[in-house]
């Protein structure tokens, strides 16, 4: 294994509550929990959907609260993807997170998205993305990495977001740069080196401009943002 794939299953161990992801992420949450026990303390459940999410997230971070809080998740990936049967307080729907008109406005208590904005395309779809979380549901919290952070958290490379894009190219090519393979051809370089748009702060604010900006550390260098409103 190279290292930084290494790198990144040391970081993205999540099984492990002792492994450095899982540590990053009880702390990251942490406010996620508080505004799932304020809804359910008001409402008496909590009926959230997860744009671009798995059961398995769920399960690391909620499985103890899914009872005590009487939570609801529908969990929305691209058509296409793999989806289970809904069981429990699980339900999958295919659908695209800019488009998400089969949910009626305000349907949802929380919308929650975990670095998912920064896949979803330009900046005008990111536009769009953050509208429909917003129209949906009456609190969020979104998380994305931030651009600033000198490693990219998909290739686990540091200073790699920050090269031009033929330099990019040219190691996708080469390489297996954390959870990702080399890839067999330039079309498939390509698409993966386009598939993250990472944020800076000023960009995720404007895109969530009535939510709080929190800052996620790592080393005391700002990691993530996350938009969190209330």
């Amino acid at each position: 294994m190279s290292i930084t794939g290494t790198l990144a299953k040391r970081l993205s161990n999540y099984e492990s509550p002792t492994s450095t992801g899982s540590k990053l992420r009880a702390k990251r949450i942490a406010p996620l929990l508080k505004m799932i026990a304020t809804v359910a303390e008001e409402q008496g459940l909590v009926n959230l959907i997860d744009v671009g999410g798995t059961e398995k997230y769920w399960d690391s971070i909620l499985r103890q609260h899914l009872d005590m809080h009487n939570i609801s998740i529908t969990i929305v990936n691209l058509p296409g993807s793999p989806m289970p049967q809904d069981h429990g307080p699980f339900k999958f729907v295919g659908a695209d997170g800019c488009n998400l008109a089969a949910f009626a406005d305000k349907s949802f208590h929380i919308a929650h998205s975990n670095s998912v904005v920064e896949h979803v395309g330009d900046w005008s779809r990111m536009v769009q993305f953050a509208k429909e979380l917003s129209r949906i549901a009456q609190k969020y919290f979104v998380q994305t990495p931030n651009y600033w952070f000198p490693v990219e958290p998909h290739f686990m490379t540091p200073f790699f977001h920050w090269l031009p894009k033929p330099v990019r190219l040219q190691l996708v090519l080469n390489f297996q740069l954390g959870n990702w393979n080399k890839a067999a051809s330039i079309d498939e370089a390509m698409r993966t080196v386009e598939s993250a748009r990472l944020l800076n702060k000023d960009m995720f604010q404007e895109l969530f401009k009535d939510a709080d900006i929190l800052t996620e550390k790592f080393y005391g260098l700002p990691k993530s943002f996350i938009a969190v409103k209330k």
